[in-house]
């Protein structure tokens, strides 16, 4: 059996934050040193390589991971803890999973009271400030099993990210890009016609444009779709977007913003353990997206399973 390790295994996106992540990384490395925090750094070369990485690494024996970058390299890293667990038997509550945020969103963190400041990060590294989230798994369309750090959502929600990594592979970066995507989505959308069962129940079937669920409250550079979410009770939030004029949700988008989109009339919220979203026709087979990043098209289910992972938080 591989020992555990006491270091920090890092990952390093360099593509994160605008392209500014070496220059915002470098002066951090010295800080960690300075601090005499143990760490090795390993640098992702392509998409999806931080979860190869991070998988090798559990298998190593190392049980704190932190990516540095953004939300998409959180959602990366968990994926390559989780699937190490499920393999091998060993338990998530061995891992303490962190972020040094250089992304263009950083949403994850708002949830867990981390400042979007790289040296205060790195004090809460060294004080050993840790606290616990909810293991989220999605099982998808054709079986494949996914895990949610976050937020995720199909219909308006899985667009509207579709769009922003749209974007993001031009070269465009920065918060606007959300908002540019907002728009966008808005105009060219069409509803899907899902049924929706919580904990056994159905709660929702019909024609919607947009189903979000949360273990955090945050995504899109600060919108909040499930804005009660909390990211350790073993519960998640989930909200529905029934169709409606296009005028009227237009007039909502405000509420996203100012945590209020849970009491408007025009939406449907809740909280359960589990969550069934099954599309009642091909063209409603949508995409939905986990953290941000596209994962694979309805059915989905998802379930707070009760596992949890350590995190580092404020």
């Amino acid at each position: 059996m591989t020992e555990p390790k006491t270091e920090w295994y890092i990952i390093v996106n360099p593509r994160a934050g605008s392209g500014k992540t070496m220059s915002l990384w470098v002066p951090a490395e010295q800080k960690l040193e300075k601090l005499g925090i143990p760490f090795i750094t390993a640098m992702t070369d392509h998409k999806r390589h931080a979860t190869a990485l991070a998988h090798d690494a559990a298998a190593e024996g190392f049980r704190k991971i932190l990516a540095v970058g953004g939300d998409g390299s959180l959602h990366e890293t968990l994926a390559g803890i989780t699937r190490f667990c499920d393999a091998t038997g060993t338990p998530t509550e061995e891992f303490t999973l962190g972020v040094l945020p250089i992304g263009s969103g950083n949403d994850w963190i708002k949830s867990l009271d981390v400042p979007n400041d790289l040296d205060k990060v790195i004090d809460l590294i060294d004080s050993g400030s840790i606290g616990q989230m909810d293991i989220v798994k999605v099982t998808g369309g054709g079986g494949k099993v996914c895990y949610m750090a976050n937020i995720g959502g199909t219909g308006f929600d899985s667009h509207v990210c579709s769009r922003v990594n749209f974007q993001k592979e031009g070269g465009k970066r920065g918060k606007l890009i959300y908002l540019n995507a907002l728009r966008y989505t808005i105009t060219h959308i069409s509803a899907i016609s899902v049924k929706v069962v919580a904990d056994g129940q159905e709660v929702f079937e019909g024609p919607c444009y947009s189903i979000a669920l949360g273990n955090g409250r945050y995504s899109g550079s600060g919108m909040r779709q499930v804005p009660l979410a909390t990211i350790d009770d073993g519960i998640m939030d989930y909200m529905i977007v029934p169709k409606a004029p296009l005028h009227a949700i237009v007039k909502q988008i405000p509420r996203l913003f100012n945590g209020s989109i849970n009491e408007s009339s025009l939406v449907i919220s809740g909280r359960c353990r589990q969550l069934l979203i099954a599309p009642l026709d091909e063209q409603s087979e949508d995409i939905f997206e986990l953290d941000g990043e596209i994962e694979g098209r309805l059915p989905m289910n998802i379930e707070v399973d009760g596992r949890r992972i350590n995190v580092i938080k404020g």
